[in-house]
């Protein structure tokens, strides 16, 4: 039994103990043990022959170590077995003692193992353990000497009654900035704590570039902040609530970012959390520039940077707007207004620590629900002031919303539905659609693509009594893209929908929802929210790279699942959606050529939504349009030889055509994982 005590200046150390028997120290004969500093830390290690020598590695980067106790203590095989067996039933490995002791020495030894392999620093904690590596001072030094330029950083903090702790932190933040061209600009708000304005003092006493206002009387957090701002002189202003804390080289990758991209108007980065005890938790990797998704709710947050100059000219924070809660999501609606998202710049680092504690938002909305109608008044002014024709509604979830945008003339809408026999798929598809759509004014057009089977024919010829179904005969071998294309040629309506033969309509107002956003000039496809016959996410949209190629969004996840920060609740652009149910304007399916014939079965959707992206078009999920899928009932799995070379064949020609997007989609994130579908991290190598 291996027993370890230590302390360090990190929250997980990924240790390990190396075993030499004769050639050498081998990864594969170590043993991982994710050592938590202080407490004592034990695993089983074991020895099928005499060691030589022994290794004990704490870490693998740089970090500040002391051991307090290190015991090997041998211990007999009935010990060893029962600790393995206790170690796996306590982690929900085995269901009960007897079924793990029936697995067997090796296998129980093999099981054991396993679980120190895979906890050893993995997630978040490892993440931060190699962001040590980047920042060693030496790389910083040579970043800091690189800047050609220099821009002075305004931080603009409101301050009323935070705790004084968590203030100074705040402020200590600051003061370990590794870049040195800030300033502090502070507001007191009339904090009723003496110990505020003494902290404040004895602060700006230390530093010459910090300053401070203690305003007579509490005018809330605009203003408050407006009084901030009149204290900056800074090419850049960045925001910083009271409690919060700036990561040490935030300001260093701000400068950096503002260089690479010198017409930068707006940066923003990716933030996590802290606790009371200063450990770092659910970090929150955020897209680019999403438009579709600022508009669902405030995914920007922190850090937020604005060139000063931009802030000025939209007038700063609105006082007595009733905004006071959503002031940021005010400031940046208004900004991003005047912008093109060249000029909006995502640093995908976390740069911000968001203080989790009693009353604060980070604890959830709940903690101050008034933030939920001050977001809905900001973004609907934000309309009424772009002229964008559009109701905010709020959502079941606080500070989510949904803009209802209004149907421009009530399109015919076009379903093209390419089915070859399967009537038991396309019947229910057809009948959901004519049964549970509030939306009337649509045709559904059934491409038959060499139906033989008598009873199908026979529902064909009676299905187009309802005058607004028509079937169509595709004569010619199996192409998804071709049939598609022929029923695109064939169809009267304004609006397409793509729409597989094995989908339900669960949403009766699934085609307005749709619609609604594909009329809208500024979108290409819009794709819907689609569950597996077991009310799991089947496709929540595309995210490119998953698997080295695309694969969809949170598959698998249970409905009514939020997602990764809300990502299943809100609308949001996306490179692209799936075939089985989007919409787009007939005129801008004909603006890029269709989808390419060349995809006979796989990719054909992602590669038609990539040309519709490069036409200049945003593509967007929404998750208000629900429908069932059945995923690949109608075709089968690519499981023969000939299906698996068309597929390969189908992902080589994808890779090729867009290789740079696969490997970084823009809304997606670099720190999330590409192995999995979950939103997950990414794995640390």
């Amino acid at each position: 039994m291996l027993e370890i005590l230590a302390s360090a200046d990190l929250g997980a150390l990924p240790s390990k103990l190396y075993a030499d028997y004769g050639h050498g120290f081998k990864e594969v004969e170590s043993f991982s043990l994710p050592l938590e500093p202080g407490r004592l830390n034990k695993r089983l290690c074991y020895f099928p022959s005499r060691a030589h020598s022994l290794r004990f590695d704490p870490c693998d980067f740089p970090a500040q170590i002391q051991v307090q106790q290190f015991v090997l203590a041998r211990v007999t095989r009935g010990f060893a077995v029962r600790s393995m067996v206790r170690k796996l039933v306590n982690a929900s490995l085995a269901k009960s003692v007897s079924i793990a002791k029936s697995l067997g020495w090796e296998a129980l030894w093999e099981e054991y193992n396993a679980l120190f392999v895979q906890r050893s620093l993995s997630g978040y904690e490892a993440q931060l353990a190699r962001e040590r590596t980047v920042y060693a001072q030496p790389n910083v030094a040579l970043r800091l000497n690189s800047l050609s330029g220099k821009p002075r950083i305004s931080i603009v903090v409101p301050v009323f009654n935070p705790p004084i702790q968590h203030l100074q932190s705040c402020l200590d933040s600051v003061l370990a900035q590794s870049y040195p061209h800030w300033e502090l600009c502070i507001a007191d708000d009339a904090s009723t704590d003496p110990a505020v304005a003494e902290t404040l003092k004895r602060y700006a006493a230390r530093d010459r570039r910090i300053q401070f206002v203690q305003r007579e009387e509490n005018g809330h957090i605009c203003a408050a902040s407006n009084s901030a701002l009149a204290l900056a002189d800074g090419d850049f202003v960045a925001l910083l609530d009271h409690d919060d804390c700036l990561f040490e080289y935030a300001l260093l990758e701000v400068a950096s970012a503002i260089q690479a991209n010198p017409g930068a108007e707006l940066l923003y980065s990716d933030e996590d959390f802290i606790d009371e005890e200063g450990r770092r938790f659910a970090p929150h990797y955020k897209p680019d520039w999403n438009p579709a998704l600022v508009l669902s709710h405030n995914y920007v947050t922190h850090l937020a940077v604005y060139r000063r100059s931009l802030i000025q000219a939209v007038g700063g924070f609105r006082e007595g707007a009733g905004v006071e809660g959503a002031q940021d999501y005010d400031l940046l609606l208004r900004c991003s207004a005047r912008l093109s998202s060249e000029q909006i710049v995502h640093i995908p680092r976390v740069l911000y620590h968001w203080r989790a504690h009693a009353g604060s938002t980070a604890l959830g909305s709940e903690q101050k629900s008034y933030t939920s109608a001050a977001g809905r008044k900001a973004l609907q002014d934000f309309l009424d002031t772009c002229e964008i024709a559009g109701s905010v509604q709020e959502t079941d979830d606080d500070n989510l919303y949904r803009v209802e945008y209004p149907l421009n003339n009530e399109p015919l809408v076009s379903l093209l539905i390419p089915t070859r026999d399967m009537l038991a798929v396309v019947r229910p598809c057809v009948e959901s659609i004519l049964e549970r759509s509030t939306y009337q004014n649509f045709e559904i057009l059934i491409l038959d693509n060499q139906s033989t089977e008598p009873e199908t024919l026979a529902w064909f010829a009676q299905v187009q009594h309802d005058a607004r179904i028509r079937v169509l005969a595709y004569d010619r071998p199996f192409n998804y893209s071709a049939i598609n294309n022929f029923g695109a040629a064939n169809a009267r309506g304004d609006i397409l929908g793509l729409i597989n033969n094995d989908v339900e309509v669960i949403t009766p107002g699934w085609i307005e929802e749709l619609t609604s956003l594909a009329q809208k000039p500024e979108n290409g496809c819009v794709g819907a929210l689609l569950y597996y016959p077991d009310d799991t996410v089947q496709h929540a949209g595309v995210i490119l790279g998953l698997g080295g190629y695309a694969a969809h969004s949170h598959r698998g996840s249970p409905r009514g699942s939020q997602g990764y920060f809300n990502r299943l609740k809100v609308r949001q652009n996306l490179s692209a959606v799936t075939g089985a149910c989007l919409f787009v304007r007939k005129a801008t399916y004909e603006e890029v050529g269709g989808l390419d014939e060349a995809y006979t079965v796989a990719y054909n959707d992602v590669d038609f939504c990539l040309h519709v992206q490069a036409a200049g078009y945003l593509n967007v999920f929404t998750p208000f349009a629900e429908l069932y899928h059945h995923e690949s009932k109608s075709r089968g799995q690519e499981d023969t030889p000939e299906k698996i070379a068309r597929f390969d064949e189908e992902k080589a020609r994808l890779a090729e055509r867009w290789g740079a997007l696969l490997q970084r989609d823009p809304y997606y994130n670099p720190n999330l994982t590409h192995s999995r579908e979950d939103f997950s991290l990414r794995e640390v190598v």
